[in-house]
């Protein structure tokens, strides 16, 4: 391209594809800092509480989600990309963990559940569980899930606690408020 006069020639031209270009940029930077928080969170509560598998279960719409991440003791057991038992989990128990409620399964065998939700675990070679809500100011983000696999399980209370603290730090995280 041959250029007849500096008019034809506008660096400052270039200035919208450079904004959308560092937009594309920023998001790219916080997706890839959320993605390494969330890995890293999950990693850390499965080696501290000595569990199967730690999942955050990601609300992409209302009540709609999916297992985006996880951490396993076994590859066998993952369960990445599963949506869950969408018949049992309706707006009376989205509005629980919307109110922050935590729920600490012993046993599934056990414990009074849907008959829904009891198959849902089992079919996840799940024996125990604690669940904890992701909150953010918008309303609930997402879920954080450990999974006992191998037998029952009694909860401590410094195990709820850890994971309420790391469901916090994910929820006041810059890369997830802004996402």
């Amino acid at each position: 391209m041959q250029i007849d006069s500096y008019q034809e020639f506008d660096p400052s031209s270039n200035r919208h594809h450079d904004k959308g270009l560092q937009r594309v940029l920023n998001r790219l930077c916080q997706t890839i800092e959320r993605d390494a928080l969330v890995r890293q969170t999950t990693n850390q509560l499965r080696e501290v509480l000595e569990v199967d598998r730690v999942v955050l279960y990601y609300f992409y719409g209302k009540w709609e989600g999916q297992v985006t991440f996880e951490s396993l003791s076994d590859r066998e057991l993952s369960i990445l990309g599963s949506t869950g038992p969408n018949d049992c989990f309706n707006n009376e128990y989205a509005d629980m963990y919307k109110n922050g409620r935590v729920r600490a399964i012993v046993d599934i065998e056990l414990e009074p559940i849907q008959p829904c939700h009891r198959d849902f675990l089992r079919n996840l070679q799940v024996r125990a569980n604690l669940v904890v809500p992701v909150l953010i100011p918008r309303g609930l983000w997402g879920l954080l899930i450990a999974h006992h696999c191998q037998a029952p399980r009694s909860w401590l209370a410094s195990d709820i606690e850890l994971m309420q603290q790391k469901a916090l730090t994910l929820a006041t995280a810059s890369c997830i408020l802004e996402s």
